[in-house]
């Protein structure tokens, strides 16, 4: 896995991060694994993934809320862009301590893999935080994205 470059954000701008990741198994096998959010138990550390609220044109599409939660704790987010089997972008909606949270997770195909590039950018909720909102938010896409790996890359295994 590789990470992007984290440019410097004065307090009150945007901030942002880039992680890369690659994976054995074709698009076709991971757009599943982030699309559905049932399934981000199935291969993450989260203890529960589920709907809160359908989408379009697909229960998992545009407009769905999904909860994701470890135990009692949890965040919220909205899917904002549902292009299958490329592209998924969401909104945090609650339980992550920053604002204007807005990530996409594309996916490219690379050779018989998949090429997988998780960005995001935000807003720190309280000034004078936004690098450690950063490297908060950053740290989670990071472990997402090599569990994702790992796990998508077993199913071609098999």
């Amino acid at each position: 896995m590789v990470e992007g470059p984290s440019p410097q954000s004065p307090e009150g701008a945007r901030w942002h991060y880039e992680v890369l990741a690659h994976s054995t198994a074709p698009p076709a096998t991971v757009w599943p694994l982030i699309a559905e959010a049932a399934r981000w138990k199935d291969w993450s550390f989260l203890t529960r993934s589920f709907l809160l609220h359908e989408g379009a044109p697909t229960p998992d599409g545009v407009g769905a809320l999904r909860r994701f939660a470890v135990g009692p704790f949890g965040s919220s987010e909205e899917v904002v862009a549902f292009e299958p089997p490329c592209h998924l972008g969401y909104a945090a909606r609650r339980g992550i301590p920053v604002r204007s949270y807005r990530a996409d997770v594309v996916l490219q195909a690379d050779g018989d893999g998949t090429a997988i590039t998780w960005t995001a950018s935000l807003e720190p909720l309280v000034p004078g935080t936004g690098h450690l909102a950063l490297a908060y938010t950053r740290g989670l896409a990071r472990r997402f994205a090599r569990e994702l790996v790992r796990y998508a890359d077993r199913l071609v295994d098999r």
